[in-house]
């Protein structure tokens, strides 16, 4: 008798039955996932509906096209077989001839608008068989795109309260009040408290948002509260919104564009010097491909080398 005698549960399962899966999860509907595979649709309909008879549950509801309870649960194992797949490959492939593969980096916007140039231009010259796909978002909507596997790393507001999540501090920003002309605050000369800022009704993010609490806690350690006059979910939401008229905000510093050019806003600064910090966030289970060390370690790059020269950027804790 062996000692060795693996059972798998799934003996017939294969990577295009999990692929077939996600495929229509993504595209809510089997015609569209064929489309996006380049395939037929029978093929998609044929590798899913094995899936299900080795698992013996329905994964895709088929009049809603999407996953059943039991097909999200097997949809985000997939994504995480399908990225430690292609980690695998880009790996060996590296150990071989240069530094090549895919890899998705997700970042909130503000930041992106100035590390992501950066960034594409430092990867093309140093590894250039690496294929960058940037993905804009907030946290709360990168997270669980970084922990299904569909990102590799993603810069974030933190802090963050994820045991799934690693995360790296990289740098703070300082929070700016930025007010349309119209509005009583443009007549302010140099900084202005929160005490200050406690009369007016502000364009904020959500209640619960780490820029909101980070904003919130600032006020509070001054015994100050600012009331909402919306909002928003977004950064560069509220910044365009507030540059616009319709209200002030409170903002990280590069909410700013380097183009924008104030006629219709005034920018002040805090008298407190609020800040937010940003990080790196990595999956804690699995382990980054070659491709996805070399853009994380490019990326500190960046940031470390625009240290005090974006306006508004500081070391941790400087």
């Amino acid at each position: 008798m062996s000692v060795w005698e693996p059972v798998s549960y799934c003996e017939a399962m294969d990577l295009r039955q999990l692929q077939a899966l996600v495929a229509v999860a993504d595209n809510h509907s089997f015609s569209a996932a064929a489309r996006a595979l380049h395939t037929v649709q029978s093929n998609v309909s044929s590798h899913v509906a094995r899936l299900e008879k080795e698992l013996n549950v329905t994964l895709i509801d088929r009049s809603m096209g999407r996953p059943t309870r039991e097909g999200e649960v097997v949809v985000a194992r997939a994504r995480r077989i399908q990225s430690e797949i292609e980690a695998l490959e880009a790996d060996v492939a590296s150990m071989t001839s240069r530094i090549a593969g895919n890899v998705r980096f997700g970042t909130i916007g503000t930041t992106g608008r100035w590390v992501t140039p950066e960034l594409l231009d430092r990867m093309a010259e140093a590894h250039p068989g690496i294929h960058l796909v940037v993905t804009e978002g907030t946290t709360s909507g990168l997270l669980p795109q970084l922990i299904s596997g569909q990102l590799h790393l993603a810069l974030v507001n933190l802090p963050l309260h994820d045991p799934d999540v690693s995360v790296r501090p990289l740098f703070e920003e300082d929070l700016v009040v930025v007010a349309p002309s119209s509005h009583p605050l443009s007549t302010f000369e140099g900084p202005v408290s929160f005490t200050e800022l406690e009369r007016f009704e502000f364009l904020l993010g959500p209640a619960g948002s780490t820029l909101r609490n980070d904003i919130d806690a600032a006020a509070a350690l001054v015994g100050t509260h600012l009331k909402a006059r919306a909002e928003l979910d977004g950064i560069r939401l509220t910044a365009t919104m507030a540059f616009q008229g319709y209200g002030p905000a409170i903002v990280p510093a590069t909410a700013i564009p380097s183009w924008a050019t104030h006629g219709d806003w005034v920018a002040l600064e805090i008298t407190e010097r609020p800040r937010r910090r940003v990080g790196l966030a990595i999956r804690r289970r699995g382990m980054l491909s070659v491709p996805a060390k070399a853009a994380l370690e490019t990326l500190q790059g960046v940031v470390e080398d625009n240290l005090g020269v974006q306006p508004g950027i500081h070391a941790v804790g400087g």
